[in-house]
């Protein structure tokens, strides 16, 4: 499975996404497919992966869930993707700590940490680039490492 992923096109691509590596890139790859017709926009590729949350108005109420109906293995590979992503000091765990500090849970951050990435990687397979950290996500600074005050 990793010699054919490693000489697939989007391999590049792929890997170059934090927290994919060879058998999770490939598992992504197989899932997604390689026709990049398949999905008219990033939008309809977070549906397929039930990143994207489903939104039900009605009158005056209006409640946000999970979506119910997606590719099981492509979500699950999320999870792991945006859990090895955030990891490791990135602007991925500062979006990520950025998300926690705002009052989503572990998991509600981590699906939107996949949701975002997903939409790049829409991005960058469409336009044959590489990830690049520093424009997909601009508003992520890096926090300094200092030493931590003592309350008193």
């Amino acid at each position: 499975m990793i010699e054919a992923f490693t000489q697939h096109p989007d391999y590049e691509i792929i890997t170059s996404f934090p927290g994919l590596a060879d058998i999770s890139g490939a598992i992504v790859l197989a899932e997604i497919g390689d026709d990049r017709t398949r999905f008219v926009d990033d939008c309809a590729l977070q549906a397929f992966a039930g990143s994207a949350p489903v939104t039900r108005a009605s009158g005056k109420s209006r409640t946000v869930t999970r979506r119910r109906t997606k590719n099981n293995r492509l979500a699950a590979i999320g999870y792991s993707w945006a859990f090895t992503a955030a990891a490791r000091p990135s602007p991925t765990r500062e979006h990520y700590l950025h998300r926690r500090q705002h009052g989503d849970g572990h998991p509600a951050a981590l699906r939107h940490l996949f949701n975002r990435m997903l939409g790049q990687l829409h991005h960058c397979l469409h336009t044959s680039q590489r990830y690049d950290p520093v424009k997909a996500l601009p508003h992520a600074e890096p926090r300094h490492a200092g030493p931590v005050p003592h309350a008193a």
